[in-house]
């Protein structure tokens, strides 16, 4: 079962973040065999505001229990944990796109929707599932999957990671898609992101 985790920085904690970078990169190596893929969100300076992390686990509780034990997250690097099931759309890895961008650069893309949007985004979805093939569009997709409730039942936004010239050419991405053409975010945030791991 795969999870979309993403935790965004408190306001001024990126010391305790520094300081905690190690303890972080070893938890995270308890879970490297069921990883899918993970690393910061930047800031306008290029510093990390956020961490994202996509992975295989059991069942919901196990996905929190990964979230919230996690040393940033128990000493308060974090303003905001959300824990989601995902879907893997593409059925691959961060690992399995070329670790060099060259010029390009990396975006992770979270589409929040409106509540009770799941019948809607049924109708949408062949139009949307197109327009994502589109070969145009589909060569700078890395990961691309839906936001589900626990039981996969409910359809709760999208969660994507991109790899494109700049932040303009990603968010003209979305001109045209049909979820956000069509009303169904409330919300549809492009960060700048790179390959997590120790480097």
């Amino acid at each position: 079962m795969e999870f979309f985790v993403w935790c965004r920085d408190r306001p001024g904690a990126a010391a305790r973040r520094r300081e905690l970078t190690e303890a972080h990169w070893a938890y995270m190596d308890r879970f490297a065999d069921r990883m899918i893929a993970r690393g910061p969100a930047l800031g306008a300076d290029g510093a990390p505001i956020g961490s994202m992390h996509i992975l295989d686990l059991p069942d919901a509780a196990a996905a929190r229990a990964f979230a919230f034990e996690e040393p940033y997250a128990k000493s308060g690097v974090f303003a905001e944990v959300l824990v989601r099931r995902w879907a893997n759309a593409l059925g691959r890895t961060m690992w399995d796109w070329p670790a060099d961008p060259g010029t390009d650069r990396r975006f992770l893309v979270i589409g929040t929707a409106h509540p009770g949007m799941t019948a809607r985004r049924s109708e949408l979805l062949g139009a949307h599932q197109a327009w994502l093939n589109d070969p145009a569009r589909a060569g700078g997709i890395i990961l691309r999957g839906p936001l589900l409730s626990d039981d996969g039942a409910e359809w709760l936004g999208s969660a994507m990671l991109l790899q494109q010239p700049d932040a303009a050419a990603a968010r003209g991405l979305f001109e045209g898609e049909p979820y956000h053409e069509g009303g169904l975010y409330a919300g549809l945030e492009i960060l700048p992101w790179r390959f997590g791991g120790r480097h």
